[in-house]
């Protein structure tokens, strides 16, 4: 059969999401989402929005939204970006910042999205190995000639993040490159830049209503820096889709940012239940780094990572695991609520034995 892809299309390799199965019920533990409901904020300005205003397009910059992101991160609406999810984000810093005259430089594990977008724009990369304890290497990436940098805080899969004095050294470090730090699980770690992105020229942070917000259902995310990034980021959107944000997206992630007591006391319940999950993992025997994240990354243990997959989707728990030599022997497990991380723990013991 004849097909009408193009070169581009025929020869990537797309990006892999998490299952989302439909042949029965799951402990769906695989795609880090929020195991809690959205702000009752923001389901009231879903119920109260006034659905005879969609004959309308969206505000092309979403300034509403802007404006109440600026509040809440002590920055100006024009350092702000917002798009239809973080990985939009992520793919229109391609688009405005990197090219073929140089290469663009991240982990050699992290969120794997990256090479997938580096590919896709005919940018050479070039990855750093992580180091001991599964960290982001920064004095290694400092030294590799390229245009800049993705750096994932906290990384993905693994979880470990880099405080935020560290990273600020990193930047002061490398003034000519821009460093795109992705915090998309940043409210699980508290070492969030987002405070002085608009500080450093060379800083963009790019955000997710989807974890913290629990808004994985309705894709938004947004950027944070120097006006100029922003131009940049705003000069190629409009090449693309003038109105990324829809206007009910935009008035529920305005109300659920406003509220953010309830962003707060649900990271805290998160966080909680995932220092007891780790602990109760490495008393298995499993090797599972510190997380910053709503996700643990264990493997190692008594049972290889992908038979670990198999057994707990049999009994009707959902993890991720990758078959590729880095992350065979892990498995990435989010942080569910307690009934679900007990389930969870529960099955482990019973395949150990």
């Amino acid at each position: 059969m004849k097909h009408f892809l193009g070169e581009r299309a025929a020869g990537i390799a797309p990006y892999v999401a998490g299952e989302q199965p439909a042949d029965r019920r799951y402990v769906k533990l695989n795609t880090n989402e929020n195991p809690y409901p959205p702000s009752p904020e923001a389901v009231k300005a879903l119920r109260g929005f006034a659905a005879e205003t969609l004959n309308r397009y969206p505000q092309p910059c979403s300034d509403r939204l802007r404006e109440a992101i600026a509040r809440a991160e002590g920055v100006a609406p024009e350092n702000v970006f917002c798009s239809n999810g973080s990985d939009e984000t992520l793919f229109l810093c391609f688009a405005a910042f990197f090219d073929r005259t140089a290469p663009v430089c991240f982990a050699e594990l992290t969120y794997s999205f990256y090479a997938v977008y580096a590919a896709f724009f005919g940018v050479e990369s070039v990855t750093v190995p992580l180091c001991e304890g599964y960290r982001i290497d920064l004095d290694a990436m400092r030294n590799t000639p390229c245009k800049g940098y993705f750096i994932a805080n906290p990384n993905a899969p693994t979880g470990v993040g880099i405080p935020r004095a560290a990273f600020e050294q990193f930047l002061k470090a490398v003034p000519d490159r821009l460093v795109i730090a992705d915090e998309a699980y940043m409210d699980f770690y508290g070492e969030s830049l987002a405070s002085v992105a608009a500080k450093y020229d060379n800083l963009l942070v790019v955000k997710t209503f989807s974890k913290s917000y629990s808004l994985a259902g309705i894709r938004c995310g947004y950027a944070l820096g120097s006006s100029a990034l922003i131009e940049g980021l705003n000069r190629v959107k409009d090449c693309m889709n003038s109105y990324p944000v829809d206007s009910v997206c935009a008035a529920v992630c305005a109300a659920a940012i406003a509220d953010g007591a309830y962003r707060e006391k649900t990271a805290r319940q998160v966080c909680g239940e995932r220092d007891r999950v780790r602990a109760e993992l490495l008393k298995l025997g499993f090797t599972v780094p510190e997380s910053g994240a709503n996700f643990l990354f264990a493997g190692k243990g008594k049972i290889a990572g992908g038979a670990l997959y198999a057994r707990l989707k049999e009994n009707g728990v959902l993890v991720r695991h990758w078959d590729t030599p880095a992350l065979c022997d892990f498995c990435r497990i989010t942080v569910g609520t307690p009934t679900e991380n007990d389930f969870l723990l529960k099955t482990i013991k019973t395949i150990l034995g």
